[in-house]
């Protein structure tokens, strides 16, 4: 008959220590929520506009109820998001703040991040229903705020990196661009990176691709108001039978390891790149141990993986599922796997890394 041993001794202190970080756990998870709220009433817009403000003015000025202004400004004080002088009772959103949660051109615009993680957390039922069953949850199964919430945190990122430098770190793509290339777009999403791309080379074509129908919609009309739907394509289509050919430029971004099937996806974009073509490679930044990523961020990315990453790639055959922090060592075999021979890392940021992959 088997022994139980006897329970480790707890030391009280350390367990208090503990309760008290569950409960700023707690307060974090709820101010999740808070910030989705103050970015869509408009909160933090109107205390960058107005500086020292009382909840009655502030829920004036948003045509909004003053008990939940109230409410939500002392939320927002104990969190350290805004500041509150106890003399004058009003509350300032300081500069840095106000950079990260009101200037949506900012790439350090923060509100995208708080929305897609709150539309991945009121998911979370269906999730743990697929983790007992061993299934996939698919990215059309979740509610709009993922959707529109990844677009919102990856576009400042993309906008600040994209065209200044993560394209020229390629070698020779920038010149092929400005004199006109063929390009292709997977996993395009809404379309914030074709449009980036379309705007800074007009004299490029970029055919945008996501297996998402709405997404697909959204990037068409987005697309046509910044003037390049004349350059631009998207078609509803897996990222392993995209159409076109004879490409001088792919590129994913953040969905490679999303996908069911990356070793297909790559050994396709292997057929329909041009022989002296480049695969543009940008995933979030991980490196290949555990242990390097056991930090902030990797706790983030490590929480998306296990709610919205995983169970979108579990839904698709044959459920690779690689994790949102693959790094970079998998994403290479991926590559080698599918017949490509040069792989490079070429830029990072703190949530990217981008790679240059080549026939």
């Amino acid at each position: 008959m088997a022994q139980i041993e006897a329970p480790a001794q707890v030391d009280n202190d350390k367990l208090m220590a503990f309760v008290f970080r569950a409960v700023d756990e707690v307060g974090a998870a709820l101010n999740c929520a808070l910030v989705v709220m103050g970015d869509q009433l408009g909160y933090y817009r109107d205390l960058a506009a107005h500086g020292p403000t009382t909840p009655s003015e502030l829920a004036e000025r948003t045509g909004t109820g003053v008990h939940y202004a109230r409410e939500w400004l002392n939320a927002q004080a104990a969190g350290g998001f805004v500041d509150y002088d106890a003399d004058t009772r009003r509350y300032t959103l300081p500069p840095e703040q106000a950079v990260a949660l009101a200037d949506e051109s900012s790439p350090a615009f923060l509100p995208g991040f708080f929305q897609i993680a709150h539309g991945t957390a009121r998911d979370a039922a269906m999730v743990i229903d697929a983790a007992r069953a061993g299934q996939g949850l698919g990215w059309d199964q979740h509610n709009s705020d993922v959707h529109a919430g990844c677009e919102r945190f990856f576009r400042p990122g993309y906008a600040a990196n994209l065209v200044p430098a993560w394209l020229p770190a390629l070698d020779g793509v920038v010149d092929k661009l400005r004199n006109g290339a063929k390009v292709a777009d997977v996993g395009c999403g809404h379309g914030a990176s074709t449009v980036l791309m379309a705007q800074a080379f007009p004299r490029s074509t970029f055919a945008g691709s996501d297996f998402h129908a709405e997404s697909v919609a959204t990037a068409r009309d987005r697309a046509s108001s910044a003037a390049v739907a004349d350059r631009t394509q998207f078609e509803v289509a897996a990222a392993t039978g995209f159409s076109g050919a004879g490409y001088d430029l792919v590129t994913m971004f953040d969905c490679l390891h999303d996908m069911g099937d990356p070793l297909g996806a790559a050994r396709h974009v292997r057929q329909v790149i041009a022989p002296d073509g480049t695969w543009m490679i940008v995933e979030p930044a991980a490196g290949d141990a555990v242990e390097q990523n056991l930090n902030a961020v990797g706790r983030a990315y490590y929480g998306f993986s296990t709610l919205l990453c995983t169970p979108a790639s579990l839904s698709q055959p044959p459920g690779a599922a690689l994790g949102t922090q693959a790094g970079p060592a998998r994403i290479r075999a991926v590559t080698a796997d599918a017949g490509f021979t040069r792989f490079r890392q070429v830029a990072q940021t703190p949530f990217n890394h981008v790679y240059e992959v080549r026939p």
